[in-house]
């Protein structure tokens, strides 16, 4: 089965949460970036809630972006998704090694270092909405818990993992579960009691276990229903059109630059690495098309 994420109420509604499947699509953000396992780990991290926190939105051209920036090795991470759970993303420097930290795991803490969360969501509003918040561990998981309870006042609860191995991503996956209004403390207190000691999500995932069933065994009792399954993946919506619009953005001067240098244009997609390339009769194409 390909990478998706189902959507949940429970206890009569006051109880919202997502889960997902992303293997396939951190595996891909991996080999299309290169990246080292530590990179990959945070990048597919964070891409795995930006798809689950796409679901989120209503409106159907909502778009969210996640920046991570940190003083650590890594740099930092900027993760894009629209509303149907389409993310793309990309870590500063890709190529980073660290050694495990003392329970043997990636050392995502020491790779990210202090730092900040900055989520954005355009609406279609007038100005979108900015949120930020400081890093309280760079394990991103525990840091966008943090952002949900600071910047946009819900109590939330977020995993994320991903498991790698020698021949590259084996499983990646996580959850976010939010109270609504209205939830009760006896609601709240038996969730806080079921995450104590919750099997990590990367290896329950690894195990065959689904999303829905990870939300079944942390909602049991709870009534729990399915609002929706849906899709996910990396999918990056770079164009040669977008590209060009990018040339032009830099001024005529610029251009004429280029234009006298003889050699063209390269400009590569941060998100996919795709490269685009215009000859010099393109850029002069460009220069007479957006004359003054």
């Amino acid at each position: 089965m390909g990478d998706y994420i189902v959507r949940v109420t429970a206890a009569q509604g006051t109880v919202r949460a997502f889960a997902a499947m992303t293997t396939e699509m951190v595996g891909q953000a991996s080999e299309i970036h290169g990246l080292s396992p530590i990179a990959t780990a945070a990048l597919g991290r964070t891409l795995t809630a930006a798809a689950m926190m796409s679901r989120m939105f209503k409106g159907e051209k909502d778009k969210l972006t996640i920046q991570i920036k940190g003083d650590g090795p890594l740099g930092g991470i900027v993760v894009a998704s629209d509303s149907k759970a389409n993310v793309r993303g990309y870590v500063h420097n890709p190529n980073v090694y660290l050694p495990l930290n003392e329970r043997g795991k990636l050392d995502i803490r020491t790779a990210m270092g202090e730092g900040y969360i900055n989520v954005i969501k355009d609406m279609g509003l007038k100005e979108p909405y900015v949120g930020l918040s400081q890093l309280v561990s760079g394990e991103i998981a525990d840091d966008l818990t943090y952002y949900f309870a600071t910047s946009e006042q819900v109590p939330s609860t977020v995993a994320l993992g991903v498991l790698i191995d020698s021949s590259g991503v084996t499983s990646a996956g996580g959850f976010i579960i939010q109270m609504m209004p209205g939830a009760e403390e006896e609601t709240v207190s038996a969730l806080e009691k079921r995450l104590i000691g919750f099997p990590p999500i990367s290896k329950l995932i690894s195990e065959g276990t689904t999303p829905e069933e990870i939300l079944n065994m942390l909602l049991e009792g709870m009534e729990p229903k399915i609002v929706e399954t849906v899709p996910c993946g990396f999918k990056c919506n770079c164009s040669r059109e977008r590209m060009e619009r990018n040339l032009i953005s830099i001024g005529r001067n610029d251009l004429l630059e280029i234009l006298e240098d003889g050699k063209g244009a390269e400009l590569q997609c941060h998100f996919c690495n795709t490269k685009y390339n215009f000859s010099h009769k393109d850029i002069e194409d460009i220069i007479k098309e957006n004359a003054q």
